[in-house]
């Protein structure tokens, strides 16, 4: 092989695995920064994994948030209502939170099925609802619906 050949291959070579190593840095970054969208319903089902960074939305479960006396923990659940998600959070929860309203949280699914946030969003007004909430609730309610359809059959 010619002198001028074999340095256009290595240069080619070299060329590729530095393309492919950018490529590969990139895409690690940008997955490290996805974060999904799961209602209750979905998380019973199995479709989010543990230790996967995800949001969580649902409305707040009435009479279900529970506040440690000596810390900033607090623990309630949220339901789309097909199935309930309890959820763990350490911090000043938001002005507007409140029981019977739809809520935003996010963090990472723990194998034990709870679910830890590290931040938690609420809505800004009476009227509004998240639209990812909206649409997991409307899902479950037809659900439910054809659920209960296919037994009066």
């Amino acid at each position: 092989m010619h002198l001028k050949r074999k340095r256009k291959l290595q240069q080619l070579l070299l060329l590729t695995v530095g393309s492919g190593l950018i490529i590969g840095l990139i895409l690690y970054a940008l997955s490290e920064n996805i974060n999904l969208f799961f209602s209750p319903s979905e998380i019973a089902s199995r479709k989010a994994y543990p230790v996967q960074r995800i949001k969580v939305g649902g409305m707040v479960r009435e009479g279900s948030l529970e506040r440690a006396n000596d810390s900033l923990q607090v623990s309630f659940m949220i339901t789309d209502y097909q199935h309930d998600l309890v959820v763990y959070y350490d911090g000043i929860l938001p002005d507007l939170f409140r029981e019977g309203q739809g809520i935003v949280a996010q963090g990472q699914l723990q194998a034990d099925g709870a679910f830890v946030a590290d931040q938690v969003l609420a809505k800004h007004d009476e009227n509004y609802m998240p639209p990812e909430v909206s649409d997991a609730i409307e899902q479950a309610s037809a659900a439910a619906n054809a659920t209960t359809e296919q037994t009066d059959l």
